[in-house]
Formats: C-alpha cells, structure tokens, sequence
C-alpha cells in the first residue's frame, strides 16, 4: 500500500448538512479517494474514515478541485471533528 501522504486538516464541521471545512494543503480533486483520520476524547481511540470526495464547494459554488491554501467544504460520511487530518488514500 502506498505511503499515506497528509492533503489537509478539517477546520470545521457542519452537522446539519454533513460538511466539513477542510484547509487543503496540497492539491486534490473530485473522485480522489481520501482517509479522515484523529482522536476520540481520552480514549484516544483512533478514527479512520476512508471515502471518495464527492463534492466541494468554495463560497457555496460548486469546484471540480482543491488546490494547496484552499479552503472547501466537502460532504463527509461521518461525523468528522476540527483538528482531524485528510489524506490522500
């Protein structure tokens, strides 16, 4: 398996609409695949969460990519929290 190489970090989530904020630091684009990755509380159970990039949005519009400074929302299958890491998987 490749070695995971860190895209971003989530810097906000919207739980009405399963979005998260995340702050690209390197390039990405619709249909990558990406794993979530972080800790839960003091049980510092790790959380992995592996999924396609589906959509992203900059200022609501729609984007067909990322770029590294970017800051996009992205629909995520999971509850995700700030502070966890993106990957390109």
């Amino acid at each position: 398996m490749a070695e995971e190489k860190k895209i971003g970090e989530v810097i906000h989530y919207f739980p009405k609409v399963s979005a998260a904020v995340v702050k690209f630091e390197s390039s990405a684009k619709l249909g990558d695949r990406i794993k979530i990755k972080g800790n839960r509380g003091e049980s510092h159970e790790e959380f992995d969460l592996v999924q396609e990039i589906s959509s992203l949005q900059k200022d609501l519009n729609s984007v067909d990519s990322a770029s590294a400074g970017d800051e996009l929302g992205m629909k995520v299958e999971k509850e995700v929290r700030e502070g966890d890491e993106v990957f390109s998987a």
